[in-house]
């Protein structure tokens, strides 16, 4: 069944489905036109929006660039990525392969959402060497899939933006609101939230198999450039040290110093602030586990630098992706569409009506941060208004923030960097994800209700 529909979908993508660039300027022109036509703000207000919000989000953008930047960069490192290669020996066949790469994208986007991306593609391209050196076919195009459909639940887990931004005194809770923040225990850590990752996990690790190639159908298999074994990395101590910088470049004692003098601040941190998480607490989190990890300086940087091609892309798309935050806000356009939702919205129905409207705006502005500050001030007062918990609405945003990424190319541009694929080779397969996630994450929010 699911086999009958990924197909179809698949070949419908890959012949229709732009690059990711061009379709964030797609997006631009909609969502212009969208503005325009059921607004009353005009070509020049809008232009002016438009422009001067191309900066809204660089900071946000910093902070992202580095959450892929050290998850590529911890992921690529050879003693994780031995154990990345050891990992991907587990599954025996192609059905068991397809669903271990999405538990275990699944389990590394918990952790942060850069590190599930680039995990996620380095255990599809192993899994799919594995395969390839054993003479058993396997269909590359559903492999990578099955390691972007895990990052599905990232907005459910450790660097979830909206449970952090609402978790901070400088966050809209705080600030915008005026209200209490809301701690990650209600949010992230809430027993339903747990509960629903766990079935989520369950129903992507049986439904992807059912999506591959049947006999007599073709199966592509990982392109010999995808399977070439990455630049390995450079062993320090074979390097020449005839000066005393080369010394220090290829000193184990540098890195684990400063990963040493950060862990010791994370520890001060959490004991000083309990267990009250920034994105740029999780950034730091992953840094000091790089710089612990890492041979040297010299091989920190060769890392860095090819994780480079993780993050260029990204870095090209988020002005544009502000822009259309900044239109959609000037305009009016996201508030309209936010409050025609909560119009029909009752206490048990507010959290499932917060989710679709947040998958809608997800298409046009993939970013949880500036997703969360668009759609945070409405729907918290609808919740105050209604008596639902906050954790409710908090969720049901990052829910729906998560689920439209399965039709979005924006956050694939990073595993399929990694994979050697292209967006339109993977986004028929997600698109069922997205049906199906679609009913774990809203039969979730009608269950608890009004929380």
């Amino acid at each position: 069944m699911l086999r009958k529909i990924a197909t179809p979908a698949s070949r419908a993508v890959e012949r229709w489905l732009p690059g990711a660039f061009v379709f964030a300027v797609v997006l631009t022109v909609v969502v212009a036109a969208l503005a325009l036509l059921l607004t009353d703000t005009g070509p020049r207000e809008l232009t002016l929006a438009w422009g001067d919000g191309l900066i809204g989000l660089l900071a946000f953008m910093t902070q992202v660039a580095l959450v892929l930047l050290l998850g590529y960069t911890l992921a690529n490192l050879p003693p994780v990525r031995r154990l990345l290669a050891r990992v991907a020996g587990v599954p025996r066949t192609p059905r068991t392969a397809y669903a271990f790469v999405t538990v275990v994208a699944g389990l590394a986007s918990l952790l942060s959402f850069g590190l599930g991306l680039i995990v996620g593609g380095v255990v599809a391209v192993e899994v799919a060497r594995r395969f390839r050196d054993r003479g058993t076919p396997l269909h590359y195009p559903l492999l990578v899939a099955s390691a972007y459909a895990g990052f599905v639940i990232w907005h459910m887990g450790y660097s979830g933006s909206g449970p952090l931004n609402a978790a901070t005194e400088s966050g809209v809770y705080a600030t915008t609101l005026g209200m209490d923040v809301v701690p990650v225990s209600e949010t992230t850590f809430a027993p339903w939230n747990l509960a629903a990752i766990v079935v989520t996990l369950v129903v992507l690790a049986v439904a992807m198999p059912l999506m591959a190639p049947g006999p007599g159908e073709e199966v592509r298999e990982a392109p010999e450039a995808a399977l070439a074994v990455a630049d390995d990395q450079e062993d320090a101590s074979a390097q020449e040290k005839d000066s005393p910088a080369d010394r220090m470049e290829t000193s184990r004692l540098v890195t684990l110093t400063m990963g040493v003098l950060l862990g010791l601040y994370l520890v001060f941190y959490f004991e000083a602030n309990g267990f009250a998480l920034t994105l740029d607490i999780v950034n730091w989190t992953f840094l000091c586990l790089v710089l612990l990890l890492v041979g040297n300086a010299r091989q920190l940087a060769a890392t860095v630098a090819r994780g480079g091609r993780t993050v260029v892309e990204v870095l090209l798309q988020y002005p544009l992706y502000a822009g259309i935050a900044a239109m959609m806000g000037a305009s009016g356009l996201a508030e309209m569409i936010s409050d025609a939702i909560v119009g029909a919205a009752t206490p048990g129905t507010l959290g499932l009506f917060a989710f679709l409207a947040a998958g809608l705006l997800n298409v046009f502005v993939p970013s949880g941060g500036g997703q969360f500050a668009l759609q945070a001030p409405i729907f918290a007062g609808a919740a105050e208004q209604l008596g639902v918990a906050q954790p409710v609405v908090i969720m049901a945003i990052a829910y729906g923030d998560q689920w439209t990424n399965m039709i979005q190319p924006f956050w694939a541009v990073p595993l399929l960097a990694v994979a050697g694929l292209r967006v339109r080779d993977i986004l028929g397969y997600t698109s069922v994800v997205l049906v199906l996630t679609g009913i774990v994450f809203g039969g979730t929010l009608l269950i608890v209700g009004a929380g």
